[in-house]
């Protein structure tokens, strides 16, 4: 099994060893369901169901819509299918590891199972790779107040100005009134 999957499947397991979260996929399996909705039937604080929705959808097990100022959660059941096919195939688990990328090994290298990054690298080149990894946590066509930024950084590492600096630097984001947005990846300035 290439080491890429069993990054995905360790931070898999580790998400799904917490009650509340299993229970938030229980709940969105019958449908979508809003944050409030959620923290009502678990009867927990919605900052602490946002933040486990954040861990499933890292993940990919859990998509967003909007209608309004609602945010739909629904459980992404092609991708937990997925993860179960990778899980139980015999020749994965009995494969050599596949070669990987320089990419994947500075994210292993920077990056724990649970998606906080390590450090941020000093390197250049390395820092670019994180910086697309973290762009990719942004939705296309989105636009973020400065808060939700900070929030949706600090959920991988702690210093979310820097971060947030470098990716308005390097041209993955744009920034206007305090309100940020991703941009096309053709409007990046890395090498």
């Amino acid at each position: 099994m290439p080491e890429s999957h069993l990054q995905v499947l360790l931070a898999f397991f580790k998400a799904m060893s917490n009650e509340s979260r299993l229970r938030i996929v229980g709940l969105l399996s019958e449908r979508e369901r809003s944050v409030q909705e959620l923290a009502e039937l678990l009867d927990l604080k919605e900052p602490t169901v946002s933040h486990h929705l954040a861990v499933l959808k890292d993940l990919g097990l859990v998509s967003v819509r909007a209608a309004g100022t609602t945010r739909w959660h629904a459980l992404n059941a092609q991708a937990l299918e997925a993860m179960n096919r990778t899980l139980l195939e015999p020749a994965a688990a009995l494969a050599p590891p596949a070669a990987e990328s320089w990419e994947d090994k500075v994210l292993a290298a920077f990056v724990e199972p649970d998606g906080t990054l390590k450090l941020i690298p000093a390197s250049r080149r390395k820092r670019t790779v994180i910086l697309k990894w973290l762009t990719a946590k942004f939705e296309d066509g989105r636009r973020y107040p400065e808060a939700e930024v900070n929030a949706l950084i600090q959920r991988h590492h702690w210093d979310s100005a820097t971060l947030r600096r470098e990716l308005i630097g390097a041209g993955m984001m744009a920034r206007h009134d305090n309100v940020y947005w991703r941009l096309p990846q053709a409007d990046w300035r890395v090498g």
